[in-house]
């Protein structure tokens, strides 16, 4: 009788104990941070990228990791409240999405956090990175080249347009680091193949109404849209503007072919935020960032809509179709 008491006892204590146990592991499941200029609607694709790495590594959001996020829905001036937000949590990693603004406010709200970033401009050169190879610090993350990639994208255009003799630039002035790099990279670009420039600028939704207005009225042969966080969460409305004034358009990611754009040539953007799952994973099993080299973006897509190619009455060269990697119909 004394032994089965004894035996009911503990198993009572067990039975009490456990619920105490369970919530203090999950108390203890790491908390991961996400900084985003852009809404959430904007970023489906690079989610599912990050959660891939993640799995990789043997990370699940919601069963041995959380995910905080912090999003700015285009509202650049709340990003450094939102980072400082998010190291009041002290995560474990926090994840700069969406360019240099999301990075530059996490690295000025913590020295201590590891920061992943995702950036296509030169992180030596924006201070992120001592160098690639040896980042140092407390940031690292990936490099996918958008500001590199412009030349290759405006010479693609004119492949597909082939009489085209002037193309109208869109940029945001408020993202003024990438407008100014991608400016410095275009207008040689352009005059080497040559075409002649337009620059038009918009930073909020009427503005690139607006926009288009111009281009309604003036008439270029093209539009090049440059690679920001505020146009690429507007591409729906970009898209919609380009078929309404029937003008081929240049984007800098496969959401905007994915949704009626005319072409798109960039880095895998999926791919890159797969690489910054892994290396939060890492992080995570305790790998400092000083030590994880920046990663170089290696695979690029080029995306053809044939269906808005059609509307255009543009034909798509056959060499020119060679090198697509998908074609939307």
């Amino acid at each position: 009788m004394r032994r089965r008491e004894i035996i009911a006892l503990l198993g009572g204590a067990v039975a009490a104990t456990w619920p105490l146990s369970a919530r203090g592991q999950q108390l203890a499941m790491p908390v991961i941070g996400f900084l985003d200029p852009r809404s959430p609607e904007g970023v489906t694709e690079r989610l599912r990228g990050l959660r891939q790495g993640l799995k990789e590594t043997g990370h699940v959001e919601g069963e041995n990791l959380t995910i905080e996020y912090r999003w700015a829905e285009n509202q650049m001036d709340r990003l450094p409240e939102l980072a400082a937000d998010l190291v009041r949590r002290q995560p474990a990693v926090i994840i700069a999405s969406g360019g240099r603004d999301a990075t530059l406010a996490a690295k000025a709200a913590t020295t201590t956090i590891p920061i992943l970033f995702l950036t296509g401009e030169d992180p030596v050169r924006l201070g992120l990175v001592a160098s690639l190879a040896r980042p140092g610090g407390n940031l690292t993350g990936i490099n996918f080249f958008n500001t590199e990639l412009v030349t290759k994208r405006l010479e693609l255009l004119r492949e597909l347009v082939p009489g085209a003799k002037r193309v109208a630039v869109l940029v945001n002035p408020v993202d003024t680091a990438n407008t100014d790099s991608t400016l410095r990279a275009i207008e040689p670009a352009a005059r080497a193949i040559g075409l002649k420039i337009q620059i038009l600028t918009a930073s909020t939704s009427r503005e690139i109404d607006a926009a288009f207005a111009t281009i309604g009225r003036d008439r270029p042969d093209a539009v090049f849209v440059i690679q920001t966080a505020f146009l690429n969460s507007r591409r729906v409305q970009l898209v919609q503007l380009a078929a309404r004034y029937m003008v081929p358009a240049s984007y800098s990611g496969r959401e905007f072919t994915e949704v009626g754009g005319l072409m798109s040539y960039a880095s895998d953007i999926a791919d890159a935020y797969r690489q910054v799952g892994i290396y939060t994973g890492r992080i995570l099993k305790g790998v400092k960032p000083a030590d994880l080299p920046v990663v170089q973006a290696t695979k690029f897509e080029l995306v053809i809509n044939a269906q808005t190619a059609r509307m255009l009455g543009l034909e798509l060269p056959a060499q020119l179709l060679a090198r697509t990697d998908e074609v939307i119909e």
